[in-house]
């Protein structure tokens, strides 16, 4: 067990895995990043269809998402596969395809926790859909989680950082311990389901860059504290895995502990926490805004 002091320096790793190139390829490299310094983190499973081909739309009406496609080199880490899922390829499942993979993560001792049935159409088309598509969406991600882990899940982290009331009220009705669905700057209570929400409050590299975006990290975990960095399978477990690795020995020589997020929720006191609802904001380096 790690015994965690509001004294030490505490980074809570939180990887979201969002397409079938990130489970195929970014889990298995980022396992392997994390086996040697025996790092544990909390892995966020996009469960089903991986639609990365319908952000084409976004493109088309978002300047800021072709910016940042650009400035990210997108057609490098995702791939031309990748980009044409859900529109002229059919849309391969993602968690479901690779249920050894998964059973990988947990014997290795992380944590698996639900991400998405569906990433890409919550992600760009949350606001225009149904309660009744939402709750379906849901039941949907559950099911695949069970059939592949044999349990259910603890924790839900809302793909983007997008979620919104109708989508909290669903989220009342399962057991969830704890959530991670916002940029917030400090943990909370969540206003509507009364849950701790422990948010990712730090940069990911694809806001900030790699090489410079290590020092940037770096200096934000000098101070004492509770941190969470959202790392993405398809970035950190692609192309930019080097930085990625920068990161983690430079986290390591300073002293700061690696956690998954449920140490992190075991150290925080929940009835001292504020009760807070969410609102959205546009963040440096991202294309659209997110609960912070």
């Amino acid at each position: 067990m790690i015994l965690i002091s509001k004294e030490q320096k505490i980074l809570g790793l939180k990887i979201d895995v969002d397409t079938y190139l990130g489970m195929k390829k970014g889990v298995p490299r980022l396992l392997s990043t994390l086996r040697k310094p025996q790092i544990k983190a909390t892995f966020y499973l996009s469960m089903g269809p991986d639609s990365s081909g319908r952000a084409v739309f976004q493109l088309l009406k978002n300047p800021l998402f072709f910016k940042k496609m650009l400035r990210t080199g997108a057609a490098r880490l995702y791939g031309l596969r990748t980009a044409l899922y859900g529109t002229l390829l059919s849309s391969p499942m993602i968690a479901l395809s690779f249920p050894e993979t998964v059973k990988q993560i947990l014997a290795e001792g992380h944590e698996v926790e639900l991400h998405a049935w569906d990433h890409r159409r919550w992600q760009d088309e949350l606001s225009f859909h149904s309660k009744e598509w939402i709750e379906d969406w849901f039941h949907k991600g559950m099911d695949a989680y069970r059939r592949i882990t044999g349990k259910d899940p603890l924790s839900f982290g809302a793909p983007a950082w997008m979620i919104d009331d109708r989508a909290l009220e669903i989220i009342r009705k399962y057991s969830f311990r704890y959530l991670s669905c916002s940029r917030a700057k400090k943990p909370f209570i969540e206003e509507i389901t009364g849950v701790m929400e422990i948010p990712s409050d730090l940069p990911c590299f694809e806001e900030i860059g790699g090489e410079h975006g290590v020092d940037i990290l770096l200096s934000c975990l000098k101070a004492k504290g509770i941190h969470v960095l959202p790392v993405h399978a398809e970035v950190e477990g692609g192309i930019w895995n080097k930085y990625f690795m920068d990161l983690l020995e430079g986290v390591i020589a300073a002293g700061c502990e690696i956690v998954p997020l449920s140490r992190v929720g075991a150290l925080l006191e929940a009835e001292s926490l504020p009760r807070r609802k969410y609102r959205f904001d546009l963040l440096p380096g991202r294309s659209a805004k997110c609960a912070v």
